[in-house]
């Protein structure tokens, strides 16, 4: 969807979307209040660290530092030494995983700043209040408009 276009009526039906509803209200549910969103958070962010820099390594051993040029090995006749193509796809993603690593290192920076903050009880409570409204039953026919932006928002990956 292109910016000015309205929001649709009703929440778009697509698998990819159904299970972004379900997740949204069932993260919204199961914690409901600053503290807890703030864990979640931060404990998704740490565990996206620890799988996409453990992967990276796994694959740097078995391929090769991505900055590095590969080493020339001795061809038996016959064969080339151009690498198979999906040695590219490797370095490719390799080089990917870097990137994401090193953006979620700078998420993790920022995230730090949302752990100053502390809020008082009464606000805590406010939390609580307004996820049962903005989370309801995942059966539930009537679809939070905020969900539906899913397909609006530009910093989202396309799935098609």
């Amino acid at each position: 969807m292109s910016t000015g276009e309205a929001v649709p009526e009703e929440p778009c039906q697509c698998p990819d979307c159904q299970r972004f509803y379900r997740e949204h209200d069932r993260l919204i549910r199961e914690n409901p209040s600053l503290r807890q969103q703030q864990e979640l958070n931060w404990a998704a962010l740490q565990s996206f660290r620890t799988l996409a820099g453990r992967v990276l390594e796994d694959l740097q051993k078995h391929y090769g530092d991505s900055d590095a040029a590969p080493t020339p090995t001795a061809e038996p006749a016959g064969r080339s030494a151009t690498p198979p193509p999906e040695t590219d796809g490797i370095q490719q993603a390799m080089a990917d995983l870097e990137n994401i690593n090193a953006h979620l290192f700078s998420i993790e920076a920022l995230m730090e700043r949302i752990f100053d903050v502390r809020v008082p009880e009464e606000v805590e409570q406010k939390f609580r209040e307004l996820a049962g409204e903005l989370a309801p039953d995942p059966l539930n026919a009537d679809r939070l408009r905020l969900n539906r932006l899913l397909h609006q928002t530009p910093d989202l990956p396309d799935r098609g």
